[in-house]
């Protein structure tokens, strides 16, 4: 697909003529030539002063006619000028208004959670929502637990809050972040549209309206149910956590800011991926962002002509929505048959003779807590469950991201590959000129839509990209195998803490004046001797991700990092280790769930 690329620019300035030199009727000018002057006027004889009040009415009515053609005037210049602006136009890949190819946009009932909250729950003291309601009592939840944090990838934002292995260390004396490359997943968002948790809702919504439901006890609630869930688009708390981290990105990284220029950020033209762009910016900014930043929006979607895009890179592999890449779903579905089979049965024992429970179906109502939860402020399904089945919720969700976009798929690096070289190309200071993976080289080797001279660049992305993008950067913490009977000690891929709503991975490049220590513990410690020296720094969800225990020419470094060099040398080979085209466009036979270990086909996998 191919551009024409101008500096983008508002509607022309249109200038009024002096309308003092409009031409006037013919009539209007013999009137003006007869008006006596003003110095002449009031001298008259007085017996004239009939033939003065009738000149002045002439005066009058002269003037109402200039008032007149002035207005029709401006009216026309208006006119002229609004055209104008309404037929300027732009290049389609920076158009935010109207949007294109923005995929299923439904909204959903609107909440009302001051009259549908049952806080206080029974208890002695009050928790106001904020603005959610998530101080539930769950049962079984002894340590005043979080299930919202127990959600995976439809957990609303949290902060990591254990961590990758390290301690966090301040930046040293005299060193300085020179670049921020972010990758943002979208904010807190209603279902896909036609999921499987939209047509159990229809379901129960069916079963209320036709009146033959009879439900009891903690259930009761399903027999006046109403499914108001939009779709795809983001609810309020998804706009509040993109706009919430445009500001702490201000805070943390506002001064690589410059101030005299005008950066590219880039999004997809979903709805739910650009306007989360939008309330990031809005963060960042202020709401005149547009004075600051310029939205590049890739096309999103199987349309006609779609963009290859590596902020969605599964669109450009076709295994990737295929059976062969099915193995996370396969082990997911084993699991829930064994953790929900309690539940299922409670259900059932309270749901009379009219609708007969299975796993799947516990595993939609469960589903549904989060995303009521985040479109309505609160859900009755959510204490339906019991704290050891969010852990086990929790658990389902990583065997999916494990089998379906992490190192036991077979498409999982190549998914996210795209965008690990076009980092690479930026750090490297140049464009991509030759067809690589997912990349748009009508793009990418265009500097003014894949610029190189930016502090500050930020992208807009999906929970599976961000995913894959992870895998295909080569992060083995997270290849360790999740059997389907249990989580496995010291588990490393858990969802909620990598892929939440709202989850950035920050790349930070830093310049320091000497090498810093690899076992710095105090400022005083902090360098040894040496040259000036760059560090790239990893961050997911706000906590430093650390590149030795997966890059073991990295150093098993206290804070984490890697020398800029080391990992440009060891990323030079990860587009040969994606194995994309065969990744993507092979014929191989789907595996069994745990065959795979390193993201790669297995007919091919070293």
């Amino acid at each position: 697909m191919g551009y024409s690329y101008k500096k983008l620019q508002g509607p022309e300035n249109v200038q009024l003529q002096d309308l003092q030199h409009l031409p006037l009727s013919s009539a209007t000018e013999a009137v003006r030539e007869e008006l006596p002057s003003s110095q002449n006027f009031f001298n008259r004889n007085p017996k004239t002063t009939s033939w003065a009040i009738k000149m002045l009415i002439a005066s009058l009515v002269l003037l109402s006619a200039l008032s007149l053609t002035r207005a029709i005037v401006l009216e026309k210049r208006q006119a002229a000028s609004t055209a104008s602006s309404s037929t300027t136009t732009v290049p389609q890949v920076f158009q935010t208004t109207p949007e294109l190819f923005t995929g299923p946009t439904e909204t959903g009932r609107a909440p009302f959670l001051a009259e549908i909250n049952p806080a206080p729950f029974g208890a002695a003291s009050f928790v106001a929502n904020h603005p959610l309601e998530t101080a539930i009592p769950i049962v079984g939840n002894t340590q005043n637990a979080s299930i919202f944090q127990l959600m995976g990838n439809l957990s609303p934002y949290f902060p990591n809050p254990s961590g990758f292995g390290v301690n966090e260390y301040p930046l040293p004396a005299g060193a300085n972040i020179t670049q921020l490359h972010t990758l943002h997943r979208h904010g807190s968002r209603y279902p896909t549209s036609n999921s499987s948790v939209q047509k159990f809702g229809a379901t129960l919504t069916a079963l209320a309206a036709n009146h033959t439901a009879n439900f009891t006890g903690e259930l009761a609630f399903l027999n006046s149910f109403s499914y108001g869930l939009g779709y795809e688009i983001l609810v309020p708390v998804g706009q509040q956590e993109l706009f919430d981290s445009g500001v702490l990105h201000y805070y943390d990284y506002g001064h690589l800011y410059n101030t005299s220029t005008k950066i590219i950020a880039r999004t997809t033209t979903q709805d739910r991926i650009l306007k989360s762009a939008e309330y990031f910016m809005a963060g960042f900014f202020g709401l005149s962002w547009t004075n600051n930043a310029t939205l590049e929006v890739i096309i999103e979607g199987n349309y006609i002509n779609p963009d290859n895009v590596t902020l969605a890179g599964y669109d450009n592999c076709n295994n990737s929505n295929l059976a062969v890449n099915d193995g996370g779903a396969n082990a997911t579905a084993i699991w829930e048959a064994a953790y929900l089979k309690n539940a299922t049965a409670r259900f059932n024992a309270l749901s009379g003779k009219f609708f007969n429970w299975t796993t799947a179906d516990a595993y939609n109502a469960q589903t549904l807590c989060p995303y009521e939860t985040v479109a309505f402020g609160y859900s009755s399904f959510c204490d339906l469950f019991t704290y050891q089945e969010w852990l086990d919720f929790e658990y389902s969700i990583d065997l999916s991201f494990a089998g379906d976009n992490y190192f036991q798929s077979p498409t999982g690096r190549a998914v996210g590959i795209g965008y690990v070289e076009e980092f690479l190309a930026r750090v490297n200071n140049h464009t991509l000129d030759t067809a690589t993976a997912q990349a748009n080289i009508t793009l990418d080797d265009n500097t003014i839509t894949f610029p190189l001279n930016q502090t500050l660049y930020f992208d807009f992305s999906h929970d599976t990209n961000l995913a894959a993008v992870l895998t295909a950067f080569g992060f083995i913490q997270f290849a360790q195998f999740l059997p389907t009977t249990g989580p496995p000690a010291n588990q490393q891929l858990i969802v909620s803490h990598l892929q939440p709503f709202g989850a950035r991975i920050d790349i930070e490049i830093i310049k320091a004046p000497q090498p810093v220590a690899a076992n710095r513990t105090t400022p005083a410690n902090a360098y040894t001797s040496g040259s000036p020296t760059s560090y790239v720094h990893f961050l997911v969800n706000q906590r430093t991700l650390p590149l030795g225990p997966s890059f073991p020419s990295c150093g098993n470094r206290t804070d984490g990092w890697c020398e800029l060099s080391t990992f440009l040398n060891i990323q030079a080979g990860s587009l040969a280790a994606s194995e994309y085209d065969y990744a993507c466009n092979g014929n191989y036979p789907a595996v069994p769930y745990g065959s795979l270990t390193n993201g790669v086909p297995q007919a091919t996998a070293t």
